[in-house]
């Protein structure tokens, strides 16, 4: 069974040993992975994919040395601020993916800005998880289905309560970089999304790997769990 290709959940992973590679800082990296954002975001534009999210910065990120978070924390909040006039030039709307608490009134403000100015866009929804993790996501939902009062859970109860119900189920993770793990990236919206690695660090990426993401899952078959004769 095949379903139309609607949604592309990206780990982005190789920033920090692309940028050693070079003998430059991880920032370097991170830099250039930006720019692969973008080139991306295109790729998917030119497939007409309807959602895209972009795993930014887990929760467990807070680890690395305080010069790096700081780096990206800065980063984040200067490029969105910078391309905000770019997302409305082509289509772009953004949403949050993640917790709020820890993040900076900086990146708060960028953050809260840019999904104002977008909303009204529609040429494809881009989901920055920044903050995030799987298991604080339903941790969060349940939080917010009990002060709502809900006292029994059905198998798609949480779905409304995650932190944007209306975007669709990943119909494929993919992950840069070699690494074959999810890093608790979309734990509970992955339930049947198709998985796919590639060895290529993420500031290598442009929409040529789009084009290669949509021909890998046209020759996947989902089954949902189905038995296809």
């Amino acid at each position: 069974m095949q379903r139309e290709l609607k949604h592309i959940a990206i780990i982005m992973d190789g920033n920090g040993r692309w940028a050693k590679r070079l003998g430059e800082k991880r920032s370097f990296g991170h830099k250039k992975g930006a720019e692969a954002v973008f080139k991306v975001t295109q790729g998917c534009i030119a497939h007409q994919i309807s959602f895209l999210t972009l795993y930014c910065f887990s929760k467990s990120n807070w680890k690395r040395p305080k010069e790096e978070v700081d780096s990206l924390m800065g980063l984040f909040s200067s490029l969105i601020e910078e391309h905000i006039s770019s997302f409305n030039r082509y289509g772009i709307k953004i949403l949050h993916l993640g917790s709020r608490d820890g993040l900076s009134e900086n990146v708060l403000s960028s953050l809260d800005r840019a999904i104002e100015e977008t909303k009204n866009n529609s040429v494809i929804t881009v989901q920055l998880a920044i903050n995030y993790s799987g298991r604080d996501e339903i941790k969060r939902a349940i939080e917010r289905a009990l002060s709502d009062g809900i006292k029994s859970f059905e198998d798609d109860t949480l779905l409304k309560y995650l932190d944007n119900p209306f975007v669709p189920e990943p119909d494929i993770i993919c992950r840069s970089g070699g690494e074959k793990r999810l890093s608790e990236f979309m734990l509970y919206s992955a339930n049947f999304s198709e998985l796919a690695f590639y060895d290529k660090l993420w500031p290598d990426w442009d929409a040529n790997m789009v084009d290669e993401i949509v021909n890998d899952y046209s020759k996947r078959e989902r089954r949902f769990g189905e038995v296809i004769e």
